[in-house]
């Protein structure tokens, strides 16, 4: 998926443009913001996707706002083995934040499922401290780290191992 091949709603565009895009031959409309965008704002916590089924994707990435093109091609594969899509997943990207957001993040998402890419426990705020691969409960939610998309995609071993968490997590 190229930047080029991107489509947006309408409302999207409103959103992103909303003090700068103006239609001269419209009636005037309002635009909604969907429940999605209103909370992204009120909270400051930007995520991809809709959290339907309450797994948080947790990456980190100084090259994109979210992911890149790259990681999200091997995201949706993987999602897709576990029979899951974007739209049942958030992917937050960790980049900007820190283990005192850790509480929000959780009473934010509300996730059942927390999967955590080049961010190691202690550093996301859990209190404890878990070797990579090793699906862990905590408060309601089964967390596990592992290492970056980028470098679990061309290895085979790393990603048998992720795998086999995936299995166990999702009863496949």
């Amino acid at each position: 998926m190229s930047l080029n091949s991107i489509k947006f709603e309408p409302t999207d565009i409103a959103f992103l443009f909303k003090n700068s895009l103006v239609e001269t031959k419209a009636e005037q409309q309002i635009l909604t913001q969907t429940k999605n965008q209103t909370e992204q704002i009120n909270t400051g916590l930007k995520y991809l996707g809709e959290n339907k089924k309450k797994t948080l994707v947790v990456v980190r990435n100084a090259d994109a706002v979210h992911i890149t093109d790259k990681q999200l091609s091997f995201l949706t594969k993987l999602l897709a083995a576990c029979n899951l899509n974007l739209a049942d997943v958030a992917i937050f990207n960790f980049q900007d934040h820190n283990s005192s957001e850790f509480k929000e993040i959780l009473d934010f998402f509300k996730p059942k499922v927390v999967l955590l890419f080049d961010v190691e426990p202690a550093e996301f705020g859990l209190p404890m401290i878990f070797p990579q691969f090793q699906v862990q409960g905590y408060k309601d939610a089964v967390f596990v780290s592992s290492p970056s998309l980028d470098v679990i995609e061309p290895d085979k071993s790393l990603k048998g191992k992720l795998w086999v968490c995936l299995k166990k997590i999702f009863n496949l």
